[in-house]
């Protein structure tokens, strides 16, 4: 990330501005605060990386859940590559390749004036999705893409992904999708995958997706859910097992934002769901 790259974050606490102060590398953020405009706050960055909540507010599932991805960093994509065909009944290319078309990264066009077209994963993880973001974007087209997770565990393999495959464009922040620390209508497409059912108050992230958003993107969110079809005790038993941090993971369409629109629930395996939906445009006030 560098110190242009800051114009695009906000203080998680009150949205305001932040600025840039401390060591560069290579024209690139290195050791030193973000601090905020509004509220005076100032943010760490070590090693490149800025660090954008709160960690009193990273409690219950949320810290559960941030102690496992730290344990197993390394094992976390081969254990989905393997167990996925095993426990959904189909593979994780074909998985991951449904939500990606809800994505519609292909449709992006490019923007005649204004900021550069932007992509944001919450709980980009160790980044399996990047090279699907890089396959589908059209060609030619220069998109940023911007990740954020709570585990510098996750995102050290992350960073490491980024060096060995290549992928530009990148910028990760470690940061609380409670809290996503972006101004309004910051992003053209805005996905989450594999963590909306572990979030303390799965409301309040999905309030803060549609918030950066903007206007009429697609925004998806895939989780587990039990296929309401599946009979067979050893499926139901595993679900279990899969979903051990809560008694409650279902698709949770229910707690939308009120006003979101298109709104599409799937049932894409055995196991898992996907929701897509878009934010209209604010209305006029008279």
């Amino acid at each position: 990330m560098t110190p242009e790259d800051v114009g695009l974050l906000a203080c998680p606490s009150c949205r305001d501005s932040l600025a840039w102060e401390g060591r560069t590398r290579g024209m690139r953020l290195d050791e030193g605060r973000l601090g905020c405009a509004g509220c005076g706050a100032a943010w760490p960055v070590a090693a490149g990386l800025p660090r954008l909540f709160s960690e009193r507010e990273v409690r219950g599932t949320d810290r559960f859940m941030r102690v496992i991805y730290d344990g197993l960093p390394a094992l976390h994509d081969p254990l989905v590559t393997l167990l996925t065909p095993l426990l959904q009944g189909d593979t994780e290319a074909r998985l991951r390749g449904h939500y990606m078309r809800r994505l519609a990264l292909g449709a992006l066009e490019p923007r005649p004036v204004g900021p550069p077209l932007r992509v944001l994963e919450v709980g980009i993880g160790a980044g399996a999705n990047l090279p699907l973001i890089a396959r589908d974007v059209p060609p030619g087209l220069d998109v940023e893409v911007w990740g954020v997770d709570l585990s510098v565990g996750m995102l050290g393999r992350c960073r490491r992904r980024l060096h060995q495959e290549g992928h530009r464009g990148v910028r990760l922040v470690m940061a609380d999708a409670h809290a996503l620390p972006f101004p309004d209508h910051s992003f053209d497409r805005v996905f989450e995958i594999g963590g909306i059912n572990g979030y303390r108050a799965p409301e309040r992230a999905l309030a803060e997706m549609a918030r950066v958003a903007r206007p009429g993107t697609p925004l998806v969110v895939v989780d587990e859910q039990l296929d309401g079809r599946e009979r067979a005790l050893r499926h139901r038993l595993a679900f279990r097992l899969l979903t051990f941090y809560t008694r409650d993971a279902h698709c949770p369409r229910e707690l939308l934002p009120p006003t979101a629109v298109d709104v599409l629930e799937e049932q894409l395996s055995r196991y898992y769901f996907c929701l897509t939906f878009r934010m209209p445009p604010a209305r006029a006030v008279h």
